[in-house]
C-alpha cells in the first residue's frame, strides 16, 4: 500500500561552487549550478528533469543521492530530513536510492568481472552470505536479459548497450525504492536505445520503482515520464503532466524546446523558435528573468524582476512574467 505523502520532496535546494580568486582581494565568486529548485515526487510515477546541458540536472541528481553536498535547501526522503544524512541514516539512504550512471563504460570498473561488480553492493552493504549473493547476482543478470556466462566476462568485452545492463542491474541489487537515470540511454546507439527504455519500464512495474528521469532529449523524456520539470540556469522554469508541458507549454523556453523536436505525423507543421545567444555564465547570471536574454517575448519587467514560479493551471507551474 502506497503512502499519501510523496517518496521524495525538495524544498529550495541550492549548490553553489565557489571559483578560485584571481587576485588576492577580488571579492569571491561561485557557480550557481542549482540556485533554488523546489518540488516532490510521487511513489512509483517518472519524474522527469529536463534541460539544455550545464543548468543544473546532473548536479541536482547527485544531491539527492548524497554524491554531492548541498550548499543549502533540504531533501525529504519518505518523510525524514536526508540533506545532511550520517550513519546509519545515510546507510539506509544509499540503500534505497540508487543512480544509474550516463556513461556505462567509465561507471564500472575496468579490472573487475561483471560477477564482481553486482557483489560488491552486497558485500558493502553486508547483504546474506557468499552463496546467497551469487544467488542474487545470477536472478539479475536474468531479469536485465543475460544468460550466466556473463559473470565472468569484464567490460571491455561487453557492448554499450550490455554494459548499461550491468549499470542498470547493479543499480537494483539492494532493491532500492528510488532510482536516479542520469541520461542513462544518451551514449547508446539510437537503436539500443528503445531497448534500454523498455527493459527500465519492465522493471519499474516489476520492481515497484520510483524514477527521477534525468535527460536533455525530449522524446526520451516524452516516453518515460509522468511529470515533466524544464530546468534553466539552475532554477525549474516549468513543472507540470507530460501532456500538458508538450501540447501546451507555458515558458518561452520550453516552448523553444518543443519547437526543436523533428517534425511528425502528429505535428507535421510545428513552428522551430530559434533562441539567439548562448546560456548565460552562471557565475555572472543576468538580472530579472535568466532567460531574458534569449526570450522572444522579452518585456522591460523582465530585465530587472525576477518571476516568481507559480501555478497557471491546474497542475501547471511555471515562471513568467507573461501570464498575470
Amino acid at each position: 500500500m502506497r503512502s499519501d505523502q510523496p517518496i521524495l520532496e525538495v524544498k529550495d535546494l541550492k549548490k553553489h561552487f565557489p571559483l578560485p580568486r584571481k587576485m588576492l582581494f577580488e571579492p569571491a565568486k561561485v557557480v550557481k549550478a542549482v540556485d533554488g529548485v523546489s518540488f516532490t515526487v510521487e511513489e512509483g510515477e517518472t519524474f522527469g528533469l529536463v534541460g539544455e546541458s550545464g543548468c543544473g540536472k546532473t548536479t541536482t541528481g547527485f544531491m539527492l543521492n548524497g554524491l554531492i553536498p548541498t550548499t543549502s535547501g533540504n531533501i525529504f526522503f519518505e518523510g525524514k530530513d536526508v540533506s545532511e544524512a550520517k550513519g546509519s541514516l545515510a546507510r539506509q539512504r544509499r540503500m534505497d536510492m540508487q543512480i544509474i550512471f550516463q556513461d556505462p563504460f567509465s561507471s564500472l570498473n575496468p579490472r573487475k568481472k561483471v560477477g564482481w561488480t553486482l557483489t560488491e553492493p552486497l558485500v558493502i552493504h553486508r547483504q546474506g552470505s557468499k552463496q546467497e549473493q551469487r544467488k542474487r547476482v545470477m536472478e539479475m543478470l536474468e531479469v536485465v536479459g543475460f544468460e550466466p556466462e556473463i559473470y565472468h566476462r569484464f567490460p571491455h568485452e561487453l557492448s554499450g548497450g550490455q554494459r548499461q545492463r550491468i549499470g542498470i542491474a547493479r543499480a537494483l541489487m539492494l532493491n532500492p525504492k528510488f532510482v536516479i537515470c542520469d541520461e542513462p540511454v544518451s551514449a547508446l546507439d539510437v537503436s539500443v536505445q528503445s531497448q534500454i527504455l523498455n527493459l527500465m519500464q519492465r522493471l519499474q512495474k516489476q520492481f515497484d520503482l520510483t524514477y527521477f528521469f534525468i535527460s536533455h532529449d525530449l522524446n526520451v523524456v516524452y516516453y518515460m515520464s509522468d511529470r515533466v520539470a524544464v530546468m534553466y540556469l539552475g532554477k525549474i522554469v516549468e513543472l507540470a503532466p507530460v501532456e500538458d508541458v508538450y501540447s501546451r507549454p507555458l515558458h518561452p523556453y520550453t516552448k523553444s524546446l518543443i519547437s526543436a523536436i523533428p517534425a511528425d505525423a502528429e505535428n507535421p507543421n510545428r513552428e522551430r523558435i530559434v533562441l539567439k545567444g548562448d546560456v548565460p555564465n552562471p557565475a555572472n547570471p543576468p538580472k530579472g528573468c535568466a532567460f531574458h536574454p534569449r526570450c522572444p517575448y522579452v518585456m522591460d519587467i523582465c530585465r530587472s524582476v525576477e518571476p516568481v514560479f507559480r501555478d497557471i493551471r491546474v497542475e501547471h507551474a511555471a515562471s513568467c512574467h507573461l501570464y498575470k
